[in-house]
């Protein structure tokens, strides 16, 4: 991995996000941190040893542009949860289940446009599951449905720097951005942060 951020060194960025347009999204956020991957191994592999480690309960909300890598990290996840079969987008169906060591259910809600809808696919349903892990991406479109905790991971693209020759490797390049909402997976978040940091 190429380097990581703390809250405390992307604080004045943070605090521009809160006040202005990205109010919203960063909303009760209690701790943070970034990291940057250099390849799609790379951040498959991260999300694996971060899926190796989820207690039951855990709800992850990802947010990125298309093809930033929303789906290559939730098939990293589901490896480290012990499932070994096609780990796919359910953009049209709305909802993948996994079965590996623990549950893992994927949800896709770019389709949906009314908070209603929500009912209809079981969302809260499984928002709520004590055994399992869930994912829900485009989470942004309905962050005020969320539960009270959940760990917000945030994946773009790392633009090339001043002078940099644009190559394949460049455009791989991809920064995540982890950060805890409520105060119940704070031992999970801190050992997840420690892993990054590691390499391990």
């Amino acid at each position: 991995m190429i380097g990581r951020e703390t809250t405390e060194s992307f604080g004045k960025k943070f605090g521009a996000m809160a006040e202005g347009r990205g109010a919203l999204l960063w909303k009760g956020v209690a701790a943070m941190f970034t990291v940057e991957t250099a390849s799609p191994e790379e951040t498959a592999a991260l999300a694996e040893r971060i899926g190796a480690l989820c207690p039951a309960g855990t709800v992850f909300a990802l947010a990125g542009d298309l093809g930033a890598g929303k789906t290559l990290f939730v098939q990293g996840l589901a490896r480290g949860l012990g499932f070994s079969g096609e780990v796919t987008s359910p953009t049209f169906n709305l909802m993948n289940v996994y079965e590996g060591k623990m549950r893992l259910t994927h949800f896709d809600v770019y389709r949906l446009e009314r908070a209603e809808e929500l009912y209809d696919i079981g969302f809260y349903e499984y928002a709520d599951d004590s055994e399992g892990v869930v994912v829900v991406e485009w989470f942004d479109k309905f962050s005020e449905e969320m539960p009270a905790d959940y760990v917000r991971v945030t994946i773009e693209r790392v633009a090339s720097s001043a002078g940099e020759v644009d190559s394949e490797e460049a455009a791989d390049r991809r920064r995540l951005c982890f950060s805890l909402v409520g105060v119940q997976l704070k031992e999970f978040f801190e050992e997840m942060r420690d892993v990054v940091d590691s390499g391990d």
